[in-house]
């Protein structure tokens, strides 16, 4: 998903324009009318009632990327249902191409999915990162807006025509890409595949070096993680605690068990920093989480592995704690964000807390949950894949 996004966002945009320009006849590739469905490049050109959208993408510099393959389905809304936004809204989001951006990724899910599996579905991972409920007792509607026609289809894609602008929850992600401070830890967070889990349910707590912070880094630092994405995850997930701590929480402790298994250490003494890191700004709210500014880079402490097993099973455990009663009161996308959270912690350790067939037991699983929008069985194959990690390093620990 990471080498598309660009086009995602673009395609989520002015695929919606295709609506007026495509003719009855000419809406399924496979009803041989004379012609196939062109694609979304080209219906967008020959339409003229999706001006919104269309000027969304040209503001966006996006026009260009929408000849890719995928296939995509794109969830389109109307003029109309931009005009239910409050005034001056678009002028606002022209002027904001990252917040545009991410809300024009919100109406695509990656896949063809056409209606008949849309009815079957109770929520859809979008390509950005956040799933939208779909209901469909009186109709079909996903998130807040209706599904006004379905199954237009296009040579690269579906798009299903809804009466409402869906808006992504202003999560850790989007806090942090609206701060304007955080683009390398942004960029480091989508190369290590992480975005999409600091876009789940929650809560997360994050120690969010500023670009600042990482340019302290030793010259070369950054573009060699870049190239050792195990290494990379081992220091990002350092910087997430579980749960939402604000700033009055933090100062009470003397340290913080992070995802990545070790903990931080917590010094209010003299304002408060996080190992040798100053918190510069606290309590920065996202709708799943909160952030907590650093001017440093936290860096995990290497260890032997028998050290470590022990705090593989804590972090297990800890998943497990939380994630059953999420799942248990109907919550199956936020359980299963805290189980692919722990699952890339224990990926990411630097010091060995799992050893290589437990990897390919969490890796097989968290591919699995990235080709299915099933939320209740993502959530138990997660599980599965922790349980038996779990079992395996207490029989480690036992010989």
């Amino acid at each position: 998903m990471k080498k598309n996004s660009t086009a995602l966002v673009a395609i989520g945009a002015l695929s919606t324009a295709m609506w007026a320009a495509t003719p009855a006849h000419a809406h399924c590739g496979k009803c041989g009318h004379g012609s196939t469905a062109k694609d979304i490049v080209d219906t967008a050109v020959a339409a003229g009632q999706f001006e919104t959208l269309v000027t969304a993408v040209k503001a966006a510099g996006l026009v260009e990327t929408l000849k890719s393959d995928g296939p995509f389905t794109v969830l389109a809304p109307t003029d109309e249902a931009f005009a239910k936004l409050p005034k001056d809204t678009i002028k606002a989001l022209l002027a904001d191409p990252d917040r545009l951006g991410a809300i024009l990724k919100y109406h695509v899910v990656p896949g063809r999915v056409m209606a008949a599996d849309v009815v079957k579905l109770s929520s859809a991972k979008t390509a950005l990162g956040q799933s939208l409920k779909i209901k469909t007792s009186g109709g079909v509607m996903v998130g807040n807006a209706n599904v006004v026609k379905t199954d237009i289809e296009t040579s690269n894609g579906v798009i299903h025509v809804i009466d409402t602008v869906l808006i992504p929850a202003n999560d850790i992600i989007e806090t942090a890409r609206t701060a304007g401070s955080f683009k390398t830890l942004l960029a480091a967070l989508e190369a290590a595949d992480l975005t999409g889990a600091l876009q789940g349910d929650g809560p997360f707590t994050v120690f969010a070096p500023t670009d600042e912070a990482f340019a302290k880094l030793p010259k070369g630092t950054v573009e060699s993680l870049l190239n050792d994405i195990p290494k990379l995850q081992s220091i990002l997930t350092y910087h997430v605690v579980s749960g939402k701590m604000l700033a009055s929480d933090v100062v009470k402790l003397s340290e913080a068990k992070t995802l990545q298994g070790q903990a931080v250490r917590i010094d209010a003494s003299s304002g408060v920093k996080v190992n040798s890191a100053r918190v510069v700004n606290a309590d920065v709210m996202a709708d799943n989480g909160v952030i907590h500014v650093i001017d440093e880079v936290l860096l995990p402490n290497d260890s032997r592995r028998s050290q470590a097993t022990p705090r593989a099973r804590d972090l297990i455990q800890e998943a497990i704690n939380r994630g059953a009663p999420m799942f248990n009161d109907g919550h199956a996308a936020a359980c299963t964000a805290v189980y692919e959270m722990t699952a890339m912690g224990l990926l990411a350790s630097a010091d060995g807390m799992i050893g290589a067939s437990e990897k390919d037991t969490l890796t097989d699983a968290l591919m699995a949950v990235r080709r299915s929008h099933d939320s209740k069985k993502n959530a138990w194959t997660m599980r599965r894949a922790l349980d038996e990690v779990y079992a395996s390093t207490s029989r480690e620990m036992n010989q």
